[in-house]
């Protein structure tokens, strides 16, 4: 981690270039980042660290999360540092400035922070995977400390009475429950308790209450596709992203981390490692994306540095790898254009046209091997869950009711 300020400063600094920041907006930020500089000086700092950085919010904005109360220019101040603390921390800008502050305190809250640091650093876990794991940590942090518990009190009913308390929804407790697991192991394995409190989460039939994915029929992607106006910058991406989530059926991540190193021209063929499972795969290039790809290259991609193919054409991101919610709507965007019945009662995201291309491939008697292949599934067990979506496979399977012979039962008492 970078504690020189000056050197500091450089990385950012170059970052901002990378991503393509305009003059204008890359000045105002390098403005609030001198005034930083002479605020340091002024108070002997040499070192600049997450705590003087907050401190210096403190002082001259009133805060270091956004609150109402910051006025524009406020707000952009605050921005501009808050970018050099989560650069330094984990090499990235943050997505936003927070609204909400989550701070860890006491001893659990130290051995939580030791975790997510060993999370980062030891296991080279990802930003959004760090995040995550902070957000469940510290509902459980904030429940431990207002009951006064410690972690050698943990039992079955306090962490059943924890999950009462927070309200999770079925699928909120069953990742939440997976977080506490993992993070109880660690604690364990660090001899920090004296036996793994982990077996006091009981499980959770999670699974067995699946949800019928939600999915669009073939004419209805053909919709969705075709209400995209290609001639424009952003056409031309959108086009490509769509494209990509319907005739691949990859999953939102993967979109947005689509690299120019991916694609082996030569051979006609992508590959990559999922996202979610890190697994590598292996797709043809389809000439239709192929050429989505090239269009978008010539004629609508922001000149900029990025590996990422896709990137933002927004002014005050432009050239920057788009987000995971960016890809939800977008998708969202042309359901709406296309006059999709009933999109918005239903899952509307880039991951419906994931869940639509498997069950489409099922209604043409794809076998089940090749879906899980497309898919990018470990097993065929994952891709089950499409079963329940073919209703006239379904039907198929019907058995006649046979007629009933027992003495207890009377027609004509019906």
């Amino acid at each position: 981690m970078v504690t020189d300020f000056k050197k500091l400063i450089d990385q950012c600094d170059n970052e901002l270039n990378i991503r393509g920041y305009s003059t204008i907006h890359h000045q105002k930020i390098r403005t609030e980042w001198d005034r930083l500089k002479r605020w340091m000086e002024e108070n002997s700092y040499t070192d600049f660290t997450e705590s003087i950085g907050l401190t210096y919010c403190d002082e001259n904005f009133g805060a270091h999360i956004l609150t109402v109360q910051l006025n524009e220019e406020e707000k952009r101040g605050l921005r501009a540092i808050r970018m050099l603390i989560s650069f330094q921390k984990s090499g990235e800008f943050e997505f936003r400035t927070p609204r909400v502050e989550r701070v860890f305190i006491g001893d659990i809250g130290r051995t939580i922070h030791a975790y997510l640091q060993y999370g980062r650093y030891v296991l080279s876990l990802s930003n959004e995977t760090i995040r995550n794991k902070e957000l469940y940590l510290y509902e459980f942090h904030e429940y431990l400390n207002n009951n006064s518990f410690t972690l050698n009190d943990l039992s079955s009913d306090i962490m059943e009475d924890f999950f009462s308390v927070i309200g999770y929804s079925l699928s909120s407790r069953h990742v939440s429950a997976s977080t506490l697991r993992i993070f109880l192991r660690y604690v364990y394995e660090k001899g920090l308790t004296p036996k793994d409190y982990s077996i006091y989460i009981l499980p959770d039939n999670y699974k067995k209450h699946n949800k019928i994915p939600t999915t669009y029929n073939e004419a209805e992607i053909r919709s969705i596709i075709s209400s995209v106006e290609r001639s424009s910058a952003i056409g031309k991406r959108d086009y490509l992203i769509l494209l990509l989530a319907a005739e691949y059926g990859w999953r939102t991540k993967d979109i947005v981390r689509l690299r120019f190193n991916q694609i082996d021209w030569e051979k006609n063929v992508i590959r990559f490692n999922q996202s979610k499972t890190e697994s590598p795969v292996e797709y043809p290039l389809l000439s239709s994306i192929g050429n989505a790809i090239i269009d978008y290259l010539k004629n609508g991609r922001p000149k900029t540095a990025a590996e990422e193919i896709i990137v933002s054409a927004e002014s005050s991101k432009k050239g920057q790898p788009l987000s995971s919610p960016t890809i939800h709507s977008i998708v969202s965007r042309y359901m709406a254009k296309a006059n999709i019945n009933n999109w918005k009662k239903k899952k509307h995201g880039a991951h419906s046209l994931r869940h639509s291309l498997a069950t489409n491939m099922l209604r043409k008697n794809v076998a089940m091997p090749i879906i899980s292949t497309v898919l990018g599934h470990q097993s065929t067990q994952s891709t089950k869950v499409y079963l329940s979506v073919d209703i006239e496979k379904l039907r198929e399977c019907t058995l006649p009711i046979p007629e009933l012979c027992s003495v207890h039962y009377r027609r004509d008492v019906l």
